[in-house]
């Protein structure tokens, strides 16, 4: 029994053309799962899909959704069910940043900030929960951050939503435990990404600073999620859940 083993499950991937979210996505397509690819970058998106569909045959269907919109997630989940007829996995991973300081943030920027990390997330799992029981049960996957543990001088909106994540997967866990779906969420450490590369230009000697205090002595690649996404889409996480996992070199246990 190979417990890693996804063949016949249908995962959505939000934000999965890129980055973190393709990351997964290759992971889950290589264990053999079909995947919905939702994001807003139409181009990226079909060009993602041609990728997974090429290197694994695996069914994969892309969507245009703007995660942060109800109606939008509802046709979501009726478009994965109309083209695979189940739902088993769910990956919140659609995420921005707005990098200031507090008292210069405004209040549509928090809220884009705070819709789009934390709603979206809160939103997805509402609706994909009924096709999650219907199947017997199902995985939810949250993205959370190292902002998740550690606050930022100017990520107070950025850190709300990941800490809010983490808090938000504890109590979907213990909630729909009854319903056989296990909730956790990953909390990346410094990986290249477009984010990332923004922060690295935005903030001199980030990058020298993230190796100086990351045990593995590297930066981490999206790739590098590949793994613990399969870990907790497959029966092989059935008895781990509410869990938030750092995939992070070690960053987060290293003193400063």
């Amino acid at each position: 029994m190979n417990l890693f083993d996804l063949h016949g499950k249908v995962a959505i991937v939000t934000g999965g053309n890129g980055g973190l979210g393709r990351g997964m996505a290759l992971g889950l397509a290589a264990a053999g799962a079909d995947l919905v690819i939702a994001a807003r970058n139409e181009a990226k998106t079909t060009a993602t899909v041609t990728e997974l569909r090429d290197k694994y045959g695996v069914r994969v269907l892309g969507l245009r959704v703007d995660v942060r919109q109800e109606a939008e997630v509802q046709a979501m989940v009726e478009e994965t069910l109309g083209a695979f007829g189940r739902i088993d996995i769910l990956i919140n991973n659609a995420g921005t940043n707005i990098r200031k300081p507090p008292e210069a943030l405004s209040l549509a920027e928090w809220q884009t900030v705070l819709e789009t990390n934390l709603q979206s997330a809160f939103l997805c799992a509402k609706a994909v929960y009924p096709a999650m029981v219907q199947a017997g049960g199902g995985k939810i996957i949250n993205v959370g951050s190292m902002f998740s543990l550690f606050g930022g001088s100017h990520l107070v909106a950025y850190a709300a939503s990941k800490g809010g994540l983490v808090q938000l997967t504890k109590s979907l866990a213990v909630a729909w435990a009854k319903d056989n779906i296990q909730v956790n969420a990953i909390l990346p450490g410094w990986l290249h990404t477009e984010l990332t590369e923004r922060a690295r230009q935005e903030l001199p000697g980030l990058y020298e600073r993230v190796l100086q205090r990351t045990p593995q002595g590297r930066w981490g690649q999206p790739e590098d999620l590949a793994g613990v996404a399969v870990f907790l889409a497959s029966r092989a996480s059935d008895f781990i859940t509410g869990a938030a996992l750092p995939v992070d070199g070690g960053y987060s246990i290293m003193a400063p």
